[in-house]
């Protein structure tokens, strides 16, 4: 099939602002929008600028805007799409060229939360036990890749620089509801502030954004509770 892809095209060298360039590429309904961009990159235009890495929706590098919608290139189908795609970098982070943003925003505010184990208590003998209903009890945060899909998808991120957004909380929440962790209480301190979970207006944009499938809201949503209800 003959496929009209649409690239919102910024090359802060030489353009005042951002702005579409279609390109006419064959391809087959099974191939993947990631497909589409290599054979424009290859074959047309070799200053189109995008990240990709594994290629099988595991690393998160080429979350994308595509056809209005945050999606992994890697993942999403020309069969689903129909004849006209259009492709634009993320939302709410600076574009450095073309659909390649500046991450670093988000990652400060995944470290922000600190996303690590936290135990100050001598360490035992052998490895620190759970059950198996402790383990899945924070199993949905473990499947965040970090692509950004589902905070850059989220209008209060778009408006708000301060607001440290989904894919933070979630990684906060993995430790939270750690039964071996005992930061609770730091983390606390920075989901309580100004730009914390409490920006969070439940509008959902994150957890249709997820292309793991993580209930992004629910999450959200117990971290507020175990912030109100928890008892040190």
């Amino acid at each position: 099939m003959d496929v009209t892809l649409r690239v919102l095209r910024y090359d802060p060298k030489k353009d005042q602002k951002p702005h579409f360039v279609e390109y006419k590429v064959t391809a087959e309904p099974w191939d993947r929008v990631l497909d589409l961009l290599h054979k424009v990159k290859w074959d047309q235009d070799g200053t189109l600028a995008f990240r990709r890495s594994c290629g099988h929706g595991i690393c998160g590098s080429d979350a994308m805007l595509i056809n209005g919608v945050n999606r992994l290139a890697c993942k999403t189908l020309v069969k689903d799409l129909g004849s006209v795609i259009t492709v634009e970098p993320i939302r709410g982070l600076p574009v450095e060229k073309d659909l390649v943003v500046d991450m670093e925003p988000f990652f400060a505010a995944y470290r922000a939360v600190k996303p690590f184990l936290i135990n100050d208590e001598p360490p035992p003998d052998r490895e620190r036990l759970q059950s198996p209903e402790e383990r899945e009890r924070f199993d949905h945060g473990t499947k965040c890749i970090l692509c950004a899909a589902c905070t850059t998808s989220c209008p209060v991120f778009w408006v708000n620089g301060s607001y440290i957004g989904p894919a933070a909380i979630v990684q906060a929440h993995r430790f939270i509801f750690d039964s071996r962790d005992r930061g609770k209480r730091e983390r606390f301190k920075v989901l309580g502030s100004g730009g914390g979970v409490w920006r969070c207006r439940t509008a959902y944009n994150c957890t249709e954004a997820c292309p793991r499938g993580i209930p992004v809201t629910e999450l959200i949503e117990e971290v507020k509770r175990e912030m109100v209800f928890s008892k040190f």
